[in-house]
């Protein structure tokens, strides 16, 4: 709940401000919005992937409090299909990705994650394999049990190497949090184990593998990390000020990042990473390849950390007043 408070603060504060940083890419020609969500059935959106086998089309579904349900989305907004997973109820959906099935296919795993309180034993991810012809239907689904080596944690992010198909998940953690490995081959009748390999920034929301695999991509509220399949980072991009911001992507060329933010008619920006964020010449991996390495993931210096301190502050100061003013009428 904090660090959703901050965003609605540092959002607030900063559009008062003339001339106010909003992100580096937000201010520049590399950012625009795609669309926005038109649908009112999408009022939490809070997962994006790139469709493999439709271009132009993302998939994304709805938080807690939906059904267990996939919405494809056109490149204009429009929902082209819904796609329900039978036999699966949603508790805290917080992130899709792409990846594969076990024959190769196109699929889709949807990280069934979050856990604020800190209390579930084991979260699952459910995969499908992706529809070949978008429309309406009801899908069977794997379900996948996973457990935190070292226990419980709340987690937003979901990754799928393209390479391995091997699955990451990041924990959401205000002093920052770990960057989780699972096994190379998920079984599906026993809980698998994620391992702690790296540490990220605070309060990561979503993530993302390039099309590539060469790079991955963390996002917070206010920055978008991207690093190196080993863990190196290459750069850091100032995202949009949304209202809370829960998604990203990469498009299927790996140019751009996607990202999306809850509530009812929520856009999409595309933005433009620039060439610091993309790895020049292939890089020999000092692991198998599709493993990252157990390093620090982290990018200093924290300019998000001084922004949303300023933006906090300044919060405070307009509820101070606020209130001041409400006793004195």
């Amino acid at each position: 709940m904090w660090p959703r408070l901050v965003a609605v603060f540092a959002a607030c504060v900063l559009s008062m401000v003339p001339g106010a940083w909003v992100g580096g890419a937000a201010a520049g020609d590399g950012a625009r919005v795609a669309f926005a969500i038109g649908d009112p059935r999408i009022a939490e959106s809070s997962g994006l992937a790139a469709s493999v086998r439709h271009p132009g089309v993302l998939w994304t579904h709805n938080d807690s409090g939906d059904t267990a349900r996939l919405f494809a989305l056109g490149p204009d907004g429009r929902v082209l299909a819904a796609v329900a997973l039978a036999g699966v109820d949603a508790r805290d959906w917080e992130a899709v990705a792409a990846g594969r099935d076990d024959a190769g296919r196109p699929a889709l795993f949807v990280g069934d994650i979050g856990d604020n309180l800190g209390s579930q034993r084991s979260v699952s991810v459910y995969r499908v394999t992706e529809p070949a012809v978008l429309r309406d239907a009801t899908v069977p689904a794997r379900r996948y049990r996973l457990r935190y080596a070292d226990g419980p944690h709340n987690a937003e992010a979901l990754l799928v190497d393209p390479r391995s198909n091997r699955l990451y998940v990041a924990s959401k953690q205000d002093e920052g949090g770990g960057l989780y490995q699972a096994p190379a081959r998920l079984r599906s009748d026993q809980v698998n184990v994620l391992r702690r390999i790296a540490a990220v920034p605070p309060t990561v929301t979503d993530g993302a593998f390039a099309p590539d695999g060469r790079t991955f991509v963390l996002r917070t509220y206010l920055d978008a990390h991207v690093y190196t399949a080993q863990g190196k980072p290459l750069d850091t991009v100032g995202l949009p000020l949304q209202r809370q911001g829960e998604s990203i992507t990469y498009s299927r060329d790996g140019r751009d990042v996607l990202v999306g933010s809850e509530g009812l008619r929520s856009e999409i920006w595309r933005i433009r990473l620039p060439d610091e964020a993309r790895p020049r010449t292939p890089q020999r991996s000092p692991v198998r390849p599709g493993e990252v390495a157990p390093r620090d993931a982290t990018p200093p210096p924290w300019r998000t950390a001084g922004l949303v301190a300023a933006a906090v502050a300044a919060g405070a100061a307009l509820l101070a007043g606020a209130l001041l003013l409400r006793r004195r009428a």
